[in-house]
């Protein structure tokens, strides 16, 4: 018998892919600022994954560059923290003649995502979240420990809002 979490994640798992397909449809090339606004809409579709899965306090930040995700459930007394880094951005797709299929259409083949950002780094920020989710649901909406997240959308472009950010919230992470 599987642990509450691992039934739910199973019986989750075609929704958490098509979500997952749903985020590797943005284009959120950080390095083109014609996909400015690409990369906010990456932004808002995890802070709003973030909320729906039960994280308690989730800001969308606002830094010279593209935006900051910090997210946190903090109702473990005792317990230690644990604190979740991902981005959000992509590289561009070039050259496009070597894709198979469209970088943002996710394909699947033999049990593989064929997407730009499937594995760098969108599927592992969605495999955390995912996680996450499904501890909470499978254990009555509590977690053992507390978990935070800081998300950027800058790490194609050398991290600097989030260097920043950590430099000044050092308490807070």
């Amino acid at each position: 018998m599987a642990s509450p979490a691992v039934d739910y994640a199973r019986g989750n798992q075609q929704r958490f892919l098509n979500e997952l397909k749903n985020l590797l449809r943005i284009p959120s090339i950080s390095t083109l600022e014609e996909h400015k606004s690409d990369v906010q809409k990456a932004a808002e579709f995890v802070a709003s994954e973030l909320r729906r899965i039960g994280m308690e306090h989730v800001e969308v930040i606002p830094t010279k560059g593209h935006p900051l995700i910090y997210a946190d459930w903090l109702n473990a007394p005792g317990k230690p923290t644990a604190l979740c880094y991902a981005h959000y951005d992509v590289q561009p797709p070039d050259p496009l003649d070597e894709w198979v299929s469209p970088p943002f259409e996710p394909t699947e083949r033999n049990n593989n995502i064929y997407a730009r950002g499937a594995v760098d780094d969108k599927g592992q920020l969605w495999m955390e979240i995912k996680a996450i989710e499904a501890l909470m649901k499978g254990h009555g909406g509590k977690l053992p420990l507390n978990v935070k997240f800081i998300i950027e959308g800058e790490e194609e472009v050398g991290g600097e809002s989030i260097a920043e950010y950590v430099r000044k919230q050092k308490a807070k992470l």
